[in-house]
């Protein structure tokens, strides 16, 4: 667990440099650049939102759940769109993702009204849907974003408390483009910052994933061998000799 004051001490501490040259303003700005890499390298369950809101009865476009507050920098992938007849009751129904010209081509007249098929990102933070609804369907958006930055205000985030490794080196990273430090150390925090986003994938999108119910327990095999021989090597048993 790292919280941000804690952070901002092991990055000057790392690069061996003060308050004077890299102030808070700075690291602020490594610590948004690697969230945003973070939200875009992975696909963590923290990073799921799900957002509702209503259609209007004859016009395809909506806002994406969240208005103004979802911003392209916090704001990743539509995942899905379902829509539903009213609140808590009805069928719901998933709109299938086609591209703007398919669905200019399938419903070129956007006055016919119907109950909704198909939709598409339409810019920033619209969706497009065909056909036009016929009523104020209900609506819910399952969106990859952003959580509440890591800042002065808000000491701690899922990825501090339980990924502080591949915060540091993201934001090491960047401290060392900004010193313009040397090649190497550069690569080593690169690296670094892989193998900790490696481990975090490993465990979230491959064991976090799986259910032991239905896929069984992971099993590591572990290499084993008779009383009184020698243990296998990375190859295989050593042999003795000269």
């Amino acid at each position: 667990m790292t919280t941000y004051t804690e952070l901002l001490t092991q990055i000057r501490d790392y690069t061996e440099t003060t308050s004077d040259v890299l102030s808070d303003t700075i690291v602020n700005d490594f610590i948004e650049h690697v969230e945003n890499k973070i939200l875009r390298d992975l696909d963590l369950p923290v990073f799921r939102s799900y957002q509702y809101a209503n259609f209007t009865a004859s016009n395809g476009f909506l806002t994406l759940p969240g208005g103004t507050s979802i911003t392209p920098t916090e704001f990743s992938i539509i995942r899905s769109v379902m829509i539903y007849p009213a609140a808590g009751t009805g069928d719901r129904t998933y709109l299938e993702q086609r591209d703007v010209t398919f669905m200019n081509e399938y419903w070129p007249d956007r006055t016919d009204t119907g109950t909704p098929k198909y939709y598409s990102q339409w810019d920033d933070n619209t969706i497009y849907v065909v056909p036009t609804p016929s009523a104020a369907f209900y609506c819910e958006v399952g969106l990859t974003k952003l959580p509440t930055r890591l800042s002065s205000s808000n000491a701690t985030t899922w990825i501090s408390n339980n990924a502080p490794a591949l915060l540091l080196y993201g934001c090491l990273v960047e401290a060392f483009k900004f010193l313009k430090g040397s090649a190497e150390m550069l690569q080593i925090y690169t690296q670094s910052y892989e193998t900790a986003l490696q481990e975090v994938a490993t465990q979230q999108q491959g064991r976090g994933r799986r259910d032991e119910h239905q896929s069984g327990v992971i099993r590591v095999p572990r290499p084993s061998f008779l009383p009184g021989h020698p243990e296998p090597g990375p190859s295989g048993p050593i042999e003795g000799g000269q």
